[in-house]
C-alpha cells in the first residue's frame, strides 16, 4: 500500500527513519512518506533478543520499494549487554508495561547511538531530517525517550557538522494508543509489525510490550491481527 502524499508535501525533501520494525516506527515511516518525503530506512542490528524485528522491517521496505539499511553494530554488544533484551540470560519480565516492572530492559544509551549513526547517514546523503519513534509512554521508563534528550540531540544535530539536521519526534507526547489511531485511520495494516521482546516465532503475549501494544488496540476497540502463542490469551483484545 503506498501512502497518499499531502497536496502540500516537498517531494525534495528527506528524511532518515531509524526503523525497528514495531508500531511506532511503522507509523512515523509511513507518515513520513504520506508528507512525500524521500524515505531512507535504518535499522540496527545491537544483538536484540527480538532480531525477528529487522525481518518485518526488510519486508516492509521491499514492499514499499524505499531504500534501506540494516546496519550491524553488534561489535559493541560487549558494552549494552547489561539488558534483558541483549542478554538471553536474563529473564524477560512479563505483565505490565511499567517502570517498576520494565527498568531490566533498557539498553544503555540506545538512543544516543542509534541517533548519533543516523544523523551520520542524513548528512551523508544530504537529509534534511531524522526521524524516530519515541513516544509518550516511553518517558518514564526509557531516559533517552524523554522530551528533554530529544531536545538536547536536536541541538546537538543542529551543530555536530557543517549541515545541520533536525531530530523530528512526531509522536514524542503521544500513547501508544494515539499512535495506533492515527495509523488506523490511514489504513496501516498492524500485521507488518512486530513488537514481542521474546525473539520466538510467535509473539508472547505476555511481555510488557505485547501487553502495551495489547492494550492499545483494545482502547481502540479493535483486535490485533498479529498471531499470539496458542498459550497466550493475552491474544485476544
Amino acid at each position: 500500500m503506498s501512502p497518499t502524499p499531502h497536496a502540500d508535501a516537498n517531494p525534495t525533501s528527506t528524511t532518515v527513519v531509524i526503523y525497528s520494525g514495531g508500531m511506532d516506527s511503522f507509523t512515523v515511516l509511513h507518515s513520513a512518506l504520506r508528507e512525500g518525503l524521500s524515505v531512507h530506512a535504518l535499522s540496527f542490528d545491537y544483538g536484540q533478543r527480538h532480531g525477528r524485528e529487522l525481518d518485518t522491517a526488510r519486508q516492509v521496505c521491499e514492499s514499499l520499494g524505499i531504500p534501506h539499511q540494516v546496519i550491524d553494530i553488534r561489535a559493541i554488544h560487549s558494552l549494552i549487554d547489561n539488558s534483558a533484551l541483549t542478554n538471553p540470560d536474563q529473564a524477560m519480565p512479563q505483565g505490565d508495561y511499567a517502570a517498576d516492572n520494565l527498568r531490566a530492559t533498557v539498553v544503555p544509551n540506545r538512543n544516543m547511538i542509534l541517533l548519533s549513526l543516523a544523523i551520520a547517514k542524513a548528512v551523508n546523503i544530504g537529509a534534511e531530517r531524522v526521524d524516530y519513534g519515541a513516544h509518550g509512554g516511553d518517558h518514564i521508563l526509557y531516559p533517552d525517550c524523554r522530551p528533554e534528550f530529544v531536545e538536547a540531540m536536536n541541538q546537538v544535530a543542529s551543530i555536530a557538522n557543517f549541515e545541520p539536521v533536525t531530530l523530528h519526534a512526531p509522536y514524542l507526547y503521544a500513547s501508544k494508543s494515539d499512535i495506533l489511531r492515527e495509523g488506523l485511520a490511514m489504513g496501516l495494516d498492524y500485521r507488518q509489525t512486530w513488537t514481542c521482546y521474546e525473539g520466538r516465532e510467535l509473539a508472547c503475549g505476555v511481555c510488557g510490550s505485547c501487553r502495551e501494544r495489547l492494550d492499545a488496540f483494545a482502547a481502540n476497540g479493535v483486535t490485533d491481527p498479529l498471531a499470539y502463542s496458542v498459550d497466550s490469551a493475552a491474544g485476544k483484545c
